[in-house]
């Protein structure tokens, strides 16, 4: 069952991320900005994302 739950979450994550990542890039295309800034934004929230799922599934 936990290996469902963490799966499941991952899943959920993963998605979240990439939808924010097009969201990113999206907004810097219509601001005139480079993919650089989308990249680096897309990075953090992903980075941001796998550190709360790690602790998460490691405290719970």
């Amino acid at each position: 069952m936990t290996v469902t739950v963490v799966l499941l979450a991952t899943a959920l994550v993963t998605v979240l991320v990439l939808l924010a990542a097009a969201g990113a890039g999206k907004l810097a295309r219509m601001d005139n900005a480079g993919y650089r800034a989308a990249a680096a934004f897309a990075a953090v929230i992903t980075l941001a994302t796998v550190v709360a799922s790690t602790l998460d599934a490691l405290l719970t």
